[in-house]
């Protein structure tokens, strides 16, 4: 079984997977690398070249090949959830977990996050974007998590009982 971490921007993912996998013993897959593997661009670079259509093309292609592993930890862009046969794919042998985090916290994480990245979101409207998207996390999870006051080790400690619990 797979562990999908889905979310929007700043809620904490590529930490939290990159931990779990960790101790989970468990491989890491990051939608940002196997993009980068495959374009040699950036996903920034790659939809300013592209476009936003092709990058969502794309995504679905990763997603369906990546489906098909087992016991890895998914770290997925904010978008996967923007077109359900990602969802399907995920689903099929993948326990998907929404992290999700206060308006606060987004704005302070991502102000914080990689230099530059991403320029062209809204700070001041952040919650109205995200709220176009959080319809969409919460019906493909089958768990939520609010990231905003947990550390990273809480998070992982939460997801491990969520999967003990599928087990029994």
């Amino acid at each position: 079984m797979n562990i999908a971490l889905i979310g929007f921007r700043g809620t904490g993912k590529t930490v939290i997977s990159r931990l779990l996998a960790g101790v989970l013993d468990k491989k890491l897959v990051s939608m940002d690398e196997e993009i980068l593997k495959r374009t040699k661009l950036s996903p920034e670079k790659f939809v300013k070249k592209y476009g936003w259509d092709k990058f969502l093309e794309l995504e679905s292609e990763i997603v369906e090949r990546i489906s098909d592993l087992d016991d890895c930890i998914f770290d997925t862009s904010h978008s996967i959830v923007l077109r359900n046969e990602n969802i399907i794919n995920l689903k099929k042998n993948s326990l998907v977990m929404f992290l999700t985090s206060d308006q606060k916290t987004l704005i302070r994480r991502i102000k914080g996050s990689k230099p530059g990245f991403p320029k062209n979101i809204d700070l001041e409207n952040i919650g109205s974007i995200f709220k176009d998207y959080e319809s969409r996390y919460i019906s493909a999870a089958d768990y939520t998590i609010d990231t905003s006051s947990l550390s990273p080790e809480e998070i992982c400690s939460l997801i491990a009982h969520f999967i003990q619990m599928e087990l029994q």
